[in-house]
């Protein structure tokens, strides 16, 4: 290790037997976890995952480190998570650092909140590090910023499926559609038909420009630039596989511009796509 590496570590929290950490890995990049995630990966003595953290992520974790899988993913046997939170209170009661590691963020539709309850509930200390979540770092991969100031002043970041597995019958999709100029959606790609249907009937136009990023922030990210109409048949025909994040709106359109990993391969930007700069000076 570097001196420079030492000095950076040195005045990070250190993680204690008996502790747990909820800490966020990101959407997969490993150049994308924070400084508490590299630190906890290098320290724990037992790191509980998800299907979503990267084996390059996991790679940074001690040789001897005890590494276990609990992944939850829709539509194929997965451990109960009354169980997962359990198996982090059995570890730290073990005297084990204990890192539950989680893709994204924990608090954003990662079920970092029902576990940490329970350790509370248990009385076992925790700390929460959060992480880039997929809706900001897999768009912004894609090249499709979240928020331009031109074309958006909100952004909804909604599930598409609930703890059944369905499309969320809670959500207020035609509110959502009347309020948002842009919609985030995790876990949406099963129901798009549904959605996109919703979200149509609730007077969103057809034409509207819609992305789905798959794998995204990895090496075989996808990307499907497609329209709210055309969603469902683009998407059978691309052959596109979850996970992935999908977006709604106008920004996508800011692809043509803003597809700085495209560009690497040779991709030619087009600036202003939207023709929304012309003769305007930026202002702080």
């Amino acid at each position: 290790m570097s001196e420079r590496r030492r000095d950076i570590t040195s005045g990070l929290p250190e993680m204690k037997p008996g502790e747990v950490w909820l800490v966020g890995a990101g959407p997969g990049d490993p150049g994308l976890l924070t400084l508490h995630a590299v630190n906890a990966l290098e320290t724990a003595d037992a790191i509980v995952h998800d299907a979503l953290v990267s084996d390059a992520c996991l790679g940074l974790a001690r040789p001897d480190a005890l590494i276990e899988f609990a992944g939850k993913r829709g539509g194929k046997p997965s451990p109960k998570q009354r169980d997962i939170s359990l198996r982090l209170i059995e570890l730290a009661r073990e005297g084990r650092r204990v890192l539950r590691l989680k893709g994204g963020d924990p608090f954003v539709f990662g079920r970092g909140g029902e576990e940490a309850l329970t350790l509370v509930e248990h009385g076992v200390p925790f700390r929460i590090v959060p992480g880039v979540t997929a809706g900001i770092g897999g768009l912004a991969y894609a090249g499709i910023p979240a928020t331009h100031r031109d074309i958006n002043h909100t952004v909804t970041f909604l599930t598409g499926h609930d703890a059944s597995g369905l499309v969320p019958d809670r959500i207020d999709w035609a509110g959502v559609a009347r309020g948002s100029q842009v919609i985030v959606m995790y876990m949406a790609m099963k129901h798009i038909a549904l959605i996109t249907e919703r979200l149509i009937a609730a007077g969103r136009s057809a034409d509207e420009p819609v992305a789905f990023v798959t794998n995204a922030t990895m090496p075989d990210q996808a990307v499907l630039e497609t329209t709210l109409g055309r969603a469902v048949a683009d998407l059978a025909a691309a052959g596109l596989e979850p996970p992935a994040i999908v977006v709604v709106g106008e920004v996508v359109r800011f692809r043509a511009a803003l597809d700085w990993l495209g560009a690497t391969s040779g991709r030619v930007l087009t600036p202003d796509p939207l023709g929304l700069r012309g003769g305007r000076k930026d202002t702080a």
